[in-house]
């Protein structure tokens, strides 16, 4: 039975509205641990918002995310809060907006590669402006911020991601980039402004990581470049949105919520052997749910309702 929108949306809202009384409820590790699972949800969904439908994989995301976190550490005890998000904002849409326009017509491995470089590149430069201009390397990063708030603006963003996620799916847009996906040389044919509709939505997508990494730099009290621009970020992100589905918008977040749970323990009991077994993981996700869990319920549906037909 499918469900009118009216309903959808006050179902929406009543669980938005539960979610925003967890800090009223939870102890100090439930927060964070809630904290980590909205973070993952924005950097994902954002992430799936491009390479869903392109099928571009970026490994850019940590790139984006440390420069809000950065802008922040630089700005963030000169210039009230929401200005400092808005220049972290401005920041980040001018970064993908000229990445994407230099790097949108490669595809494939070549695309992959240089958006690894980048996230490498950014963190190159960040570290050698401290060293060289401003003779210091990390900052501490003291803002009046609680850990109540920093949860309240992750849930805002996580809305405004999954509001942006159905926008564009049900747009010109959206039906562009499926074509896209499905055969780019098709698309060109057809009249579709290939670079344009690509670099529209990567820049979308970089613009919600930006603001992630601005919203989360107030829960470590110091940042460097490592810190900041952490390589293994990117494929935290890859991994979850794999394994939970990236052709459905929640598809992410059937990945996040029990890969934040299993990196919290293995970080916390198998810290020194943590980047392997990412890789372990990543390795079984591609090769046991190469459509992730959405994929694979909708599969399994559609084969019960197959077998229960007359």
């Amino acid at each position: 039975m499918k469900l009118s929108l009216p309903v959808k949306l006050l179902g929406a809202a009543a669980l938005v509205a539960l979610l925003a009384c967890v800090p009223m409820v939870a102890d100090s590790y439930r927060l964070s641990l809630a904290i980590s699972l909205l973070n993952y949800t924005v950097l994902a969904t954002a992430w799936a918002l491009f390479s869903g439908p392109t099928r571009y994989v970026s490994l850019a995301t940590v790139a984006f995310f440390g420069i809000g976190a950065y802008t922040v550490a630089v700005l963030g005890e000169v210039l009230a809060w929401p200005l400092v998000l808005l220049i972290a904002l401005g920041i980040g849409t001018v970064v993908a907006l000229i990445v994407g326009l230099a790097t949108l017509r490669l595809s494939g491995v070549y695309f992959v590669i240089f958006t690894f470089g980048l996230a490498e590149l950014v963190r190159q430069l960040v570290t050698w402006f401290e060293v060289n201009i401003t003779r210091t390397l990390g900052r501490y990063v003291f803002l009046d911020i609680t850990t109540d708030q920093i949860y309240w603006q992750l849930l805002g963003l996580t809305v405004l991601v999954f509001v942006a996620g159905i926008l564009i799916r049900r747009s010109r847009l959206g039906l562009a980039l499926r074509v896209i996906g499905d055969d780019e040389m098709v698309a060109r044919h057809i009249g579709i402004n290939t670079t344009a509709a690509k670099v529209a939505l990567f820049v979308l997508s970089a613009s919600f990581m930006t603001v992630c990494g601005a919203i989360m730099a107030p829960r470590w009290t110091y940042i460097d470049p490592a810190i900041a621009f952490n390589p293994v970020t990117s494929f935290q992100v890859l991994i979850m949105a794999l394994l939970g589905g990236v052709h459905r918008l929640y598809g992410p977040l059937l990945g996040v919520v029990p890969l934040t749970l299993l990196f919290e323990f293995l970080l916390a009991n198998f810290p020194n052997h943590f980047s392997i077994l990412i890789g372990i993981a990543f390795m079984l996700i591609v090769y046991a749910i190469p459509n992730g869990v959405a994929g694979l319920a909708e599969k399994l549906l559609k084969r019960q309702k197959k077998e229960s037909a007359p």
